[in-house]
């Protein structure tokens, strides 16, 4: 079975620091893209970021260029999405999804449990 596990929320404050992690089993990931979701109380989720597993060619939305990097360890087959410079909008639920080619919005998207990420001001 594919399974996804997401870690590495917590409370931080404004302008710190957070990495999480997207832990994969169950499939071969070479030609797979990787993606981070996120939902905000009381707002659809979006997608943030996606990285293309055969090149680690990534792609960010604007509100988070610049400050989020995402990152692989294919020997740990664990993914990072380091977040940098957290600013309150940023707080909501993160979600890890594989897909095939479509960044997670195709079907045939696993997805792993939400981790909470809290950014006070």
């Amino acid at each position: 079975d594919v399974q996804l596990q997401a870690s590495g929320g917590g409370l931080v404050q404004v302008g710190g620091s957070l990495r999480l992690s997207c832990t994969a089993s169950g499939f071969t990931f070479d030609d797979y893209t990787i993606a981070w979701f996120r939902q905000a109380p009381g707002k659809e989720r979006e997608g943030i970021s996606c990285l293309y597993t055969k090149d680690d060619s990534t792609t960010y939305i604007d509100a988070v260029k610049g400050r989020f990097t995402f990152s692989s360890d294919k020997s740990k087959k664990t993914w990072y999405l380091q977040m940098n410079s957290l600013k309150p909008e940023d707080t909501a639920v993160y979600f890890c999804a594989a897909s095939y080619l479509t960044c997670g919005l195709g079907p045939g998207t696993f997805w792993g449990q939400g981790t909470q990420v809290t950014v006070s001001s």
